[in-house]
């Protein structure tokens, strides 16, 4: 089975892809994750996570709820992290995590996806966009040939500052950076509610007519790249910027 979790598309996408070549299930963790539904979950074939890499290791939202819920079935598991550059030592993580549920652990590979962190990067336009992904293609193709084969992905190598990243820098990335403080809706919010509907927290609700966050985000960035009317900010970062979705690029 292919699980999956995404907020702008990426990690979908390459989700949909692995499931079109191996003709597997596909669970989206959407409302798993909103409605906290841990319910045991089965697999045949081996597992596949395809997620997004937060601070160099997968969401914090994944993990938790991995480690609350019953995968049973087969026990080798795949992990697939898109990213925008690098998921450092997410690797030593994931082979704890595996541990801890009686997991075989199969590797994980990464998977260079257009940046869609808006709260601090720059995002692609368009075209720039459909270049990356389209290199994207060629790295989903290769583990779809190890799962198909039903071998391990190789391990990559690990420098000094990936072990900091996933380590240090993650610990202290998530109080520092991860709220909602910043979100705020302009002029231009017609009232949809789409922004409270995408969030895999339910941390959004509409006040007077506007969007109001609250404590519980994790910053997936559904909310602002998904709004119809580019109407959320998240400070002045993202002013100006391209809004990116993998649905908007294709």
């Amino acid at each position: 089975m292919i699980i999956f979790f995404s907020g702008t598309g990426n990690s979908e996408y390459a989700a949909k892809k692995i499931e079109k070549e191996i003709n597997d299930s596909v669970l989206d963790l959407f409302e798993k994750i909103r409605n906290s539904d841990h319910s045991a979950v089965a697999s045949e074939k081996p597992w596949i996570l395809v997620v997004p890499t937060y601070a160099w290791r997968i969401p914090h939202i994944v993990h938790d709820w991995l480690m609350k819920t019953e995968l049973s079935g087969n026990r080798s598991i795949y992990f697939v992290m898109t990213c925008g550059g690098s998921i450092g030592n997410a690797g030593s993580y994931l082979k704890k995590l595996c541990r801890a549920k009686g997991l075989n652990y199969m590797g994980c590979a990464a998977i260079t996806m257009p940046e869609n962190y808006i709260a601090l990067f720059t995002t692609p336009g368009k075209e720039e966009a459909l270049k990356i992904i389209e290199q994207a293609d060629n790295k989903i193709s290769d583990v779809i040939r190890y799962i198909n084969k039903n071998t391990s992905i190789p391990d990559a190598g690990i420098t000094f500052k990936d072990k900091i990243s996933s380590g240090p820098v993650n610990n202290i990335f998530y109080p520092l950076f991860v709220h909602s403080k910043k979100f705020y809706s302009t002029d231009a919010c017609i009232s949809c509610g789409k922004c409270e509907r995408v969030c895999p927290l339910n941390n959004i609700r509409l006040q007077n007519e506007k969007p109001v966050w609250g404590k519980n985000c994790t910053h997936c960035m559904a909310c602002i790249s998904r709004c119809p009317k580019e109407a959320i900010e998240y400070g002045s970062h993202s002013k100006g910027m391209p809004r990116y979705t993998c649905s908007k690029v294709l």
